[in-house]
């Protein structure tokens, strides 16, 4: 049996492609908003593409929301009107790989808020689970090795003590490509790496203090450096 290997690029072709003829579908047969579609057999059939990619294409609407996957029933068009899920389609389709000033823009939007809302709502378990990151980070940076995947647990650690399960979902979706990125472009030296220690700390300790205000100073304080670099290499 012949292996076929498609590129990122490749893949995404194909996943707009099903976006379509879903899309496509809806509208020739007029269905409305808990309509149900045909099973994921009948669209592989249909659209000619293996049943992994009509899969991981409903599950990319679906996390968008246009879709609802209901277990042992089948998949529904989402409860948005017919009007609003085709833009929205429009909108998907014309999505672009994010660069890496954005990424770090909502990063930092993503982080102030939800360290706000960690010192607001953190367990002394949350606290626990960011100490640890945090100790890992400071391991590997006096070490001089890269702790740039610490770095980010840390800053995940955080999020998830937020409380708010969709900045925490946001925070796993840019994490990746954050962190090849900063590998990519060296953003963290060593010297920053040690600088790095002392500002996890005093976030830390501003998050277990519950000081909303500090910790949302001491985070802009920390992304000061990433966000100039991003600016000076979009000049």
């Amino acid at each position: 049996m012949k292996l076929e290997v498609i590129t990122k690029h490749e893949h995404k072709e194909v996943q707009n492609t099903i976006i379509s003829k879903i899309r496509d579908l809806i509208n020739y047969k007029n269905l409305e908003p808990g309509d149900k579609l045909p099973s994921e057999r009948m669209l592989s059939e249909k659209f000619n593409f293996s049943r992994s990619c009509i899969r991981e294409t409903i599950q990319k609407l679906e996390f968008y929301g246009l879709l609802n996957s209901i277990p042992q029933s089948g998949t529904f068009v989402a409860n948005i009107g017919i009007v609003a899920l085709n833009g929205m389609i429009e909108d998907i389709l014309r999505l672009e790989k994010p660069d890496f000033k954005s990424l770090v823009e909502t990063r930092i939007l993503l982080e102030l808020k939800s360290a706000s809302l960690a010192a607001i709502r953190r367990t002394d378990e949350d606290l626990e689970q960011i100490k640890e990151s945090l100790d890992a980070f400071r391991e590997k940076a006096l070490r001089g090795e890269d702790a740039v995947q610490e770095d980010l647990l840390f800053h995940l650690a955080i999020a998830k003590a937020s409380k708010n399960s969709t900045i925490n979902t946001f925070m796993l979706i840019i994490t990746p490509e954050i962190i090849i990125n900063i590998e990519k472009h060296h953003v963290c030296a060593d010297g920053l790496a040690i600088a790095g220690i002392k500002e996890h700390e005093e976030i830390f300790n501003a998050i277990k203090l519950q000081d909303e205000e500090l910790v949302k100073e001491k985070m802009k304080i920390h992304f000061k450096t990433l966000y100039e670099y991003c600016n000076s290499t979009n000049e």
